[in-house]
């Protein structure tokens, strides 16, 4: 019974270690930036060169504990680990962003130091000269991927993409997503690139048409108000009709006539205009020329006239003999 637990053990034991060889297998170096004046900035506001890992593969796997070097000696098999180690820059562990998911990128800042955070590693990376990096497995042993990047201009990038490596220029460098290398890359075939999941052509689209309703609500509203207030303003213009309103206004204007004559001729003209005078005089004295007046006979004849009112009377008034 204890053989057959040892076997399992050992069996299970040989399974996870194949498994944990066969994942890292799949992390690669997939873009690099040697001479950073105009690219990413780490935490500090800082541009230091930068290597790119892509897990290339569907599942999850934890880097940490593995390494990076630039320096060729350890390719002596010979060479012990401790001695190996000694030329690396180890991958720390405790942070969550090492734990790379399929297809998926993280970037690392190189000529720093460990003590500015997990993805700072004081591996030396030469600005404009060739340099190999490799990167071995948590043994220190086994070499997983390695490139020789070329002397590379300010912000350009040796990156690997559909199994070649080319530089880039600036413009194309793409840390921490997926690279390419085309720079006649279509609009579509760079929106397929940034959105392959097209969640972010969804949101554009369903914001451009939320917008769109919202702006025609407020126009609609807008426009209803408008038109309640027009049927408004005719009912109350067919039920007070217009002249009142005119004649409102001409008895304020000659108001305002005589207010003004007042404050020039003063109050003795009672806001009456001398031109109004004068023809009031003139007329007077056409007619007296003219012998134009009224003749009244100025006898005022009342007669009386006899009515019920009168039998009325009579009966009403003999109660207070």
């Amino acid at each position: 019974m204890n053989k057959f637990g040892l076997l399992c053990s050992a069996l299970l034991l040989a399974g996870n270690l194949m498994t944990f060889g066969q994942g890292a297998k799949n992390i690669v170096i997939s873009e690099v930036l040697t001479n950073n004046t105009a690219s990413i900035q780490d935490e500090f506001g800082e541009r230091e060169a930068w290597i790119e890992l892509e897990n290339a593969s569907f599942t999850t796997y934890n880097i940490r504990g593995m390494y990076l070097t630039t320096d060729r000696s350890v390719l002596d098999k010979t060479m012990s680990v401790p001695e190996r180690i000694k030329r690396m820059s180890l991958i720390p562990n405790g942070d969550v962003r090492t734990n790379v998911g399929g297809y998926q990128h993280i970037v690392f800042f190189c000529n720093s130091s460990p003590a500015k955070g997990k993805l700072h590693l004081s591996l030396k990376v030469p600005m404009s000269e060739p340099v190999w990096i490799a990167l071995y497995n948590g043994n220190a042993v086994d070499l997983i991927d390695s490139v020789t990047v070329p002397a590379l201009a300010a912000d350009q990038s040796y990156a690997l993409s559909k199994g070649r490596w080319a530089v880039k220029a600036k413009e194309n460098v793409t840390p921490g997503m997926e690279n390419f290398i085309n720079t006649n890359e279509t609009k579509v075939a760079k929106l397929k690139r940034e959105d392959p999941h097209g969640f972010g052509i969804t949101i554009l689209a369903m914001g451009i048409v939320f917008s769109c309703l919202a702006i025609l609500f407020v126009f609609f509203s807008l426009f209803g108000i408008l038109m309640r207030h027009m049927e408004t303003a005719r009912k109350v213009a067919n039920q007070q009709p217009i002249k009142p309103v005119t004649k409102t206004v001409e008895i304020a204007a000659e108001i305002g006539h005589k207010t003004g004559v007042i404050m020039q001729d003063g109050l003795k003209t009672k806001g009456i205009d001398k031109e109004v005078y004068i023809a009031v005089i003139g007329m007077a004295l056409k007619q007296y020329e003219d012998d134009v007046h009224d003749v009244e006979s100025g006898v005022i004849t009342i007669k009386s006239k006899s009515s019920s009112w009168n039998e009325e009377f009579l009966q009403m008034t003999q109660f207070h003999q």
